[in-house]
């Protein structure tokens, strides 16, 4: 049930990380909020809440550290989809 949680938890946040962006990506991909939730929730929420001194406790700092992660990831995915198709061209 755990694993289930987390997944759902990291669609919810990559896909609100899509939605912070806007313009730049256009509609929710819902593989991409997937990869982009998990590795910034464990990335972004980690290192923050440890920062916060949360510990791995679920706090709002672990929360906003993950939706700040996942907008990271999203931009640098979308970044480099662009500069591959730029090449390709």
């Amino acid at each position: 049930m755990l694993i289930l949680g987390l997944i759902l938890f990291g669609m919810l946040v990559g896909a609100a990380a899509q939605l912070l962006l806007g313009s730049r990506v256009s509609g929710i991909n819902w593989t991409t909020a997937l990869v982009a939730g998990l590795l910034g929730s464990f990335v972004g929420g980690l290192l923050i809440s440890l920062l916060a001194g949360d510990g791995l406790d679920l706090r709002p700092s672990g929360i906003i550290g993950s939706i700040g992660g996942a907008v990271l990831v999203t931009l640098a995915w979308s970044g480099w989809q662009g500069r591959r198709k730029t090449d390709a061209t």
